[in-house]
């Protein structure tokens, strides 16, 4: 080379990504949310790194008192009190001659709600009765509520039409009504109180899951629903009531005042239907029948 000419420049190498080592393993409840065995048996590592999740944006136009947009990718649908010793005809309930009808008016809502829900990849939560059969964990207060009278039937004992001790886990009382099938994706929470927040592993199962928003369909509006509603929103979730997916036998001034404490101090009110719209792919979408919320 003659000299002083320069060398011609030469550009650097592309550095390559370095490979990923295979998973043989994964733990943790969601896959979002677990630690990764990676690599051969020779030289396997653990690795803590979560996998993100994209946010899926919809917006619930009716909701109340402003319109509010979830994501849908961390939000849960809490099912309440859906199950037999409420709502079915022989249950618990009904055999005390205490009505159903308030009960069972969720159904229609929830039968073209819930599959909606599933398809467009929404985690949907039953959350039901289901006491210990011993009692042991239920104070005299919960225990005289629910039996009132010394011939009366209380939780865990057997109603004439003998379906098994009432909301005990595991029993006929405790399962979600027929009509309301429980999808293999599902996740179900048994409670011991009228709040599904205490004496139990709800709040574990949301957090690990991610979950940050929950809607809040079932019976009873004024009670378990709202109860729940309540400590969720004291432990830092968003919480938006679907008042034509809940109902209660209580008049009607009692719904008026939790929908108004729901909207002044814990979240939202808003319908199953501007929800069911507001669904990517659902196939109901165009059967909703309105989005005007309804006294529940």
């Amino acid at each position: 080379m003659a000299s002083g000419m320069k060398a011609p420049s030469r550009s650097p190498r592309p550095k390559l990504a370095p490979t990923m080592p295979e998973t043989a393993a994964s733990f943790g409840p969601a896959t979002h949310n677990a630690w990764q065995l990676q690599g051969s048996t020779a030289g396997q590592r653990v690795s803590l790194v979560r996998k993100a999740r994209k946010p899926r944006p919809l917006t619930i136009a009716d909701a109340a008192p402003q319109p509010v947009e979830i994501d849908l990718a961390r939000t849960a649908l809490i099912v309440v009190d859906m199950q037999n010793d409420f709502c079915h005809p022989e249950g618990w309930f009904a055999q005390k001659g205490l009505g159903i009808r308030a009960a069972r008016k969720p159904i229609p809502v929830l039968q073209t709600l819930l599959p909606a829900w599933r398809q467009a990849g929404g985690a949907l939560v039953w959350l039901n009765w289901g006491v210990r059969a011993d009692r042991a964990n239920l104070s005299p207060t919960i225990q005289f509520k629910g039996k009132r009278s010394a011939d009366g039937v209380g939780y865990a004992e057997a109603s004439p039409i003998d379906h098994g001790p009432s909301l005990v886990q595991g029993s006929w009382g405790a399962q979600v009504i027929d009509e309301l099938a429980v999808a293999p994706g599902d996740l179900t929470v048994h409670k011991h109180r009228l709040s599904g927040f205490w004496d139990n592993e709800l709040d574990s199962v949301l957090r690990n899951r991610g979950i940050t928003t929950l809607l809040f369909a079932g019976i009873n509006t004024d009670r378990c629903v709202f109860s729940t509603l309540q400590d969720g929103a004291f432990l830092g979730y968003d919480c938006v009531l679907l008042q034509d997916a809940c109902s209660t036998p209580s008049p009607a001034y009692v719904s008026k005042g939790v929908l108004y404490i729901v909207q002044l101090l814990h979240g939202f009110v808003a319908s199953a239907a501007s929800l069911m719209r507001a669904l990517p792919s659902s196939p109901s979408r165009s059967r909703s029948s309105s989005s005007q919320p309804q006294e529940s």
